[in-house]
């Protein structure tokens, strides 16, 4: 006989009743005066709170993390796994605590009820490890370089920063998310700068396809740009953008971005050149006019004008490239071709996701 399954809650929400109600009394009572960190961070939709009732058929769940100091975890990681198996509670609010092991026909996990000990998602981890198992050596650094910064994943960061912490003795893991809450000022220009640049190099195209007859190719551009100018709005609003699945979940949720998006959603339904051409020109005086107000440069004209000698009406993006380029003092930043950081080099979602620092 099956049950019903139990109201949906948010996991963020199972994650805080799980250390709550569960957690937090076991430690007290058998490891009095252990420092640690409890959280819910890194992969999961429920980290950037974008999980559903869907979420529920994998990797979701009463789920945390516990951050040790190495010594702690050297010293304690195997008893505190043992001693949650044994006596953390079945379920929490109707949900289970035990998840079915992975296994090469099933290599996700699933929460399934047991009458046994828990096999519990309750990662025992050392803080340091974790960082740079996540974003790379520089994740720890009291500064990270520029070189750093540009190999960092914005799914990954957002992941790190995202979530909750309910509590944390040791401070480690609240000072590296304060760390890497967002860019410093000049790896931010940077960034502008080649996402301007992304624009810059394909904003014609679009207009060059429809004239050769190839209306597909138009619209391909126009996707492309359209992504582009979404991911161009996350660095202006200081938020980092998260990988395709829930890009325009979390667009969705950024602020005074509602005209904007109409003009990209009528960009990408239009089924000719002038009207794909219009939407996007839209799109293109918005996001110039927002630049503007962030004062990191000179006001650039955020008209719209011709592609040289050519008809096709563009921004001619690399203006604001430049005036973003010519506010660098970074002598690192200012050697770099305007190629940006990874997630401006790369749309593969296994490199962007997978936790460790990409290497080449």
């Amino acid at each position: 006989m099956t049950h019903p399954a139990p109201d949906f809650l948010p996991g963020l929400e199972l994650s805080r009743l799980l250390y709550e109600e569960a957690v937090r009394p076991l430690l007290d009572e058998v490891h009095p005066g252990l420092r640690y960190a409890a959280a819910r961070v890194g992969t999961g939709s429920e980290v950037l709170g974008f999980d559903t009732p869907r979420s529920a058929d994998h990797e979701w769940g009463p789920r945390l993390q516990l951050f040790l100091t190495p010594e702690d975890a050297a010293r304690h990681t195997t008893d505190l796994h043992e001693l949650l198996r044994e006596r953390l509670p079945k379920e929490v609010r109707g949900w289970p605590t035990h998840f079915r092991p992975a296994t090469a026909d099933g290599p996700i996990g699933h929460m399934t009820p047991t009458e046994g000990p828990v096999e519990h998602r309750v990662d025992i981890l050392e803080t340091d490890r974790w960082l740079t198992g996540q974003l790379g050596p520089g994740a720890t650094a009291e500064e990270p370089t520029a070189a750093d910064w540009l190999a960092m994943p914005q799914q990954r960061l957002a992941e790190v920063t995202g979530g909750a912490v309910l509590h944390d003795g040791p401070g480690a893991l609240t000072a590296a998310r304060h760390r890497l809450a967002w860019y410093p000022d000049q790896v931010w220009r940077y960034l502008l700068a080649c996402q301007w640049q992304r624009v810059a190099q394909e904003e014609a195209f679009v207009g060059r396809c429809a004239e050769v007859g190839d209306e597909l190719g138009s619209a391909v551009t126009a996707a492309r740009l359209v992504r582009d100018l979404m991911r161009l709005t996350f660095l202006l609003e200081r938020r980092y953008a998260p990988y395709g699945k829930w890009l325009g979940s979390a667009f969705a949720r950024l602020p005074g971005t509602d005209a904007l998006a109409s003009s990209l959603r009528a960009a990408l339904a239009a089924t000719t050149y002038p009207d794909r051409e219009r939407h996007l020109g839209d799109a293109y005086v918005h996001l110039a006019t927002r630049q503007n107000t962030t004062g990191l440069t000179d006001p650039v004209e955020p008209a719209l004008r011709p592609y040289h000698d050519r008809p096709y009406q563009v921004l001619h993006a690399e203006r604001f490239t430049r005036a973003l380029t010519a506010t660098l003092t970074d002598p690192a930043l200012r050697a770099l071709p305007l190629t940006g950081s990874i997630d401006q080099r790369t749309d593969n979602t296994d490199l962007l996701t997978q936790p460790g620092a990409p290497t080449f």
